[in-house]
């Protein structure tokens, strides 16, 4: 077996790095709260830990051979992004009474294939920490329970912070500036996920 602390630290950079799902729970936080965000973060941990069992089993293979798949993944994720960001941009202009919902268990989970960071993550942690020899289930269970250990705190924190926000963004003028900036976080994330 080998020396996990390599792999936590690196797990541990991405994870609390902004990232499209960071600014995404930053934002949720703000503006529903931490509870309402929870669903949230539940999609993120499912979709994540699909998408690095199946990078496990060989996914990563398939795009190595075929590197403009991955690529057009990460167009997709990255269009994805812009659209949040229009969206956030819209409700800094839209009525306070306009119904939203935060973005639901299903929708977070799904937006892991579309998110550049998440494969970046799960095909360098395939490629260089799996365990080939615990076999391809044990293997793929040791990368998940070590990633989600350390990246649901680092969520957390991001969701938190975004919460801790929502009571200062009350006010128009202020939440304005917090959408925008998000949204510039998010479009910013867009392109340099694709460099």
């Amino acid at each position: 077996m080998p020396d996990p602390l390599p792999f936590i630290t690196y797990t541990f950079v991405m994870s609390i790095t902004p990232g499209p799902n960071n600014v995404m729970l930053t934002a949720s936080g703000a503006r529903f709260g931490f509870r309402r965000t929870l669903p949230h973060m539940l999609g993120i941990v499912s979709g994540f830990v699909a998408q690095l069992l199946a990078v496990c089993a060989g996914l990563s293979a398939l795009f190595t051979r075929y590197p403009l798949l991955q690529r057009l993944l990460g167009y997709a994720g990255a269009v994805y992004l812009v659209y949040l960001g229009w969206q956030l941009l819209r409700s800094s202009v839209a009525s306070a009474a306009e119904h939203s919902e935060p973005v639901s268990f299903r929708q977070a989970a799904l937006f892991q294939f579309l998110n550049p960071k998440a494969w970046v993550m799960t095909v360098t942690a395939a490629t260089l920490f799996l365990p080939h020899e615990l076999g391809v289930l044990l293997a793929g269970l040791y990368m998940a329970v070590v990633m989600e250990a350390v990246g649901v705190p680092c969520m957390t924190v991001w969701a938190l912070f975004g919460s801790g926000l929502k009571n200062f963004l009350t006010s128009p003028r202020p939440r304005m500036v917090f959408n925008v900036a998000m949204a510039v976080a998010l479009a910013a994330t867009a392109v340099a996920m694709l460099r």
